[in-house]
């Protein structure tokens, strides 16, 4: 598997610049349990025409919308969002893996040309050795079949039930958001136990990482600084073959926003080559979501 996945992406690795991890909603469709008007920055629509200025001015020429829902409608709106929008190269939706229903749902679901994969939220479960102890193999398996990915977003507390996961399902495609969302603002308090976490997570060779939302997790007034021994580490870990930049806009705005972070992702990369750069901002993503060509 890992072969065949480094050989992809490396033929990838030209690819059109690709941003990872992005986000759409409308505050006004009910189902964004974590989306509340406190959170003033983040609680109005966000939808394509609103990011089309910003990857403009990165040169950022399409994206992957990942799910803040977990909800089937909201993954619906996505899709529905996905067919009219050519910048919106594939969907990352939610399903109940956990469903006695739950092959039949991704089924229909697959049909759906730009759903790449799902990602069930594993931070915000109250349980966390789900995704190893719940009895969602069957959904798991349908994921296979249909060669759709699996998304994690998991922080390090995660990590031995996912490498459980992991080790029981070595065809399934995986990536871990955020970088497993490690704890900047603490400074080095936490990144001992981050940094084991997702040195063992790389030994799985069906595993990616993605470089996004880190500015999130840092604290006010972050710079390249701030950010490069994780990235590092990240880098250390995965290779340049199996890491991808994402944006995590718009919840990036809450720390950031989106010309300052892919400036200081670009700056923190920069002693790699050319090829090695371009797979990290486009061809890695292009070939884990097995992304069409752009028309």
């Amino acid at each position: 598997m890992h072969v065949a996945m480094t050989a992809a992406m490396t033929a990838q690795a030209d690819a059109e610049p690709i941003d990872a991890h992005q986000h759409y909603w409308d505050p006004a469709r009910g189902d964004y349990g974590w989306l509340t008007p406190e959170l003033t920055t983040l609680y109005r629509r966000f939808l394509p025409e609103d990011l089309a200025p910003l990857r403009a001015r990165c040169g950022v020429a399409r994206t992957v919308v990942v799910q803040a829902a977990p909800t089937l409608e909201e993954t619906r709106y996505l899709l529905d969002l996905a067919r009219a929008d050519a910048s919106i190269a594939g969907v990352v939706g939610w399903v109940p893996l956990d469903d006695p229903q739950a092959p039949e749902i991704i089924a229909d679901l697959a049909q759906e040309p730009k759903l790449r994969a799902v990602r069930p939220m594993l931070q915000d479960l109250p349980d966390d050795n789900w995704i190893a102890t719940a009895d969602i193999a069957r959904g798991v398996q349908a994921l296979i079949a249909h060669d759709l990915a699996f998304d994690a977003l998991i922080f390090t507390r995660h990590a031995a039930a996912l490498e459980r996961f992991l080790a029981r399902y070595p065809a399934l495609r995986v990536v871990i958001d955020h970088g497993a969302k490690p704890p900047i603002r603490d400074g080095a308090a936490g990144f001992d136990a981050w940094a084991h976490a997702i040195a063992r997570l790389a030994r799985f060779e069906q595993v990616c990482g993605k470089v996004s939302g880190l500015a999130t997790e840092a604290g006010p007034g972050w710079d390249d600084d701030s950010l490069r021994p994780y990235i590092a580490h990240l880098l250390a870990s995965f290779g340049a073959n199996r890491l991808m930049w994402g944006s995590d806009w718009p919840v990036l705005n809450l720390n950031g926003d989106y010309a300052r972070w892919h400036a200081s992702a670009q700056r923190v990369f920069a002693h790699l080559g050319a090829h090695e750069r371009a797979a990290i901002f486009g061809g890695n993503a292009a070939a884990f979501y097995r992304l069409s060509a752009a028309a």
